[in-house]
């Protein structure tokens, strides 16, 4: 299903395979949420991420997966039982989330290629990011050796949280915050 998503639209798609377990157990590790608070990961593929959070102990009534491809978000319906998971484009998460949703947000975990995007188009993304969780800023996995988003650009800081040589491609986990909001994060899924 994924190789057949990449041929159909590879814009969409970061890699032809998806992402490791060693990439997901880095992005796991720095998904930091509050008790009480749900991870939101956009663009969520086959859902090995959304496992490995599920596997780590995060409970499924606090994960909410968005998947734009229809296909893709029937398959998460059939293998995250118990998560939210909400077909449509990120870029409209203020309108697709709910309010009670919305206001649980403590982890953003964004697997959609924005390194392919013109600027605008990643704006769109992190304002829809910032209007569910303000000033949680997000988790960001990419192909990239050096920052995927001209972090400056768009008013964030950046710190590569981790490398993943043993992924294919090997991948980096980027965290980025609005400027003056990159406060100390609560520990793993609180």
């Amino acid at each position: 299903m994924f190789f057949r998503r990449w041929l159909a639209n590879p814009l969409q798609m970061g890699s032809v395979v998806p992402s490791s377990p060693a990439l997901c157990r880095r992005l796991v590790a720095q998904s930091r949420v509050a008790p009480g608070q749900s991870v939101l990961e956009l663009g969520a593929g086959t859902g090995v991420i959304s496992r490995a959070l599920l596997d780590a102990g995060l409970p499924p009534e606090r994960l909410v997966v968005v998947e734009i491809v229809a296909d893709m978000a029937a398959h998460l319906r059939r293998v995250l039982p118990g998560a939210t998971v909400i077909e449509g484009d990120a870029r409209e998460l203020p309108r697709l989330l709910a309010p009670e949703l919305s206001a649980r947000i403590g982890a953003v975990i964004c697997g959609i290629p924005l390194v392919l995007l013109p600027r605008a188009e990643q704006a769109r993304f992190i304002d829809a990011i910032e209007a569910v969780a303000p000033g949680r800023g997000f988790l960001h996995y990419s192909y990239c050796v050096t920052s995927p988003l001209p972090w400056r650009k768009h008013a964030l800081t950046a710190r590569r949280e981790a490398w993943t040589p043993l992924n294919f491609p090997p991948a980096s986990v980027w965290r980025y915050q609005p400027e003056n909001k990159a406060a100390a994060a609560p520990g793993p899924h609180g």
